[in-house]
């Protein structure tokens, strides 16, 4: 039973990567399931085993690249010392920015979706609780958050909805240009969000 769910988990991940691959390089449009199945070394009715259409398969891709995104940048920000929740929380934005400039084919394949309906999802499908790990670092500097995950989804809107075009068509500015004003908006709404400990 164990080699044949190794073997189920394996032939899902051949057709997520070929996807990705197909995906990023050829456009979603112009990539079939076959030209999937066949990349991924399968018979195209096997795509059918594990995806209804390309495009379950595409969103599935979304979430699966975000949650590691995210997961990455909380990693790296875990991994360094800070003076403040808000500076830890900036911490993990840059992380995320940085891979997105680094990897622009994941940005574009992303496309915009980097939501709380997309953050939720990798949440869902993640054996770490995120919110409950920002709680506890907040915890840790000694603030409180009223409605955190109302503060993480503000956060998480505010820079998907600005990322995209400042790092793919440096517009308004580049990347480098615009992190000020992104991490002082950041700040004025985490400042809004702190509560005095009772």
């Amino acid at each position: 039973m164990g080699k044949w769910i190794d073997k189920k988990q394996q032939k899902e991940q051949q057709l997520l990567g070929a996807a990705f691959t197909l995906f990023t390089t050829k456009g979603i449009a112009n990539t079939s399931i076959a030209d999937i199945a066949a990349s991924a070394g399968v018979a195209k009715g096997t795509f059918y085993l594990y995806f209804r259409d390309k495009y379950q398969l595409q969103e599935r891709l979304i979430v699966s690249k975000t949650g590691q995104i995210f997961r990455r940048a909380m990693e790296r920000s875990n991994a360094e010392a800070y003076d403040s929740f808000c500076d830890w929380l900036i911490a993990i934005v840059d992380h995320v920015l940085q891979q997105l400039q680094e990897d622009q084919s994941v940005l574009r394949f992303i496309n915009k979706n980097l939501s709380w309906g997309i953050f939720r999802q990798a949440i869902d499908r993640s054996s770490e609780d995120y919110l409950t790990i920002i709680k506890g670092v907040a915890d840790q500097y000694n603030e409180r958050v009223d409605n955190l995950q109302i503060l993480v989804y503000t956060i998480l809107e505010l820079v998907g909805g600005t990322c995209y075009s400042v790092i793919l068509e440096q517009d308004p500015t580049d990347l480098m240009h615009y992190k000020p004003y992104l991490y002082r908006s950041i700040r004025a709404i985490v400042g809004q969000f702190l509560t005095a400990e009772e």
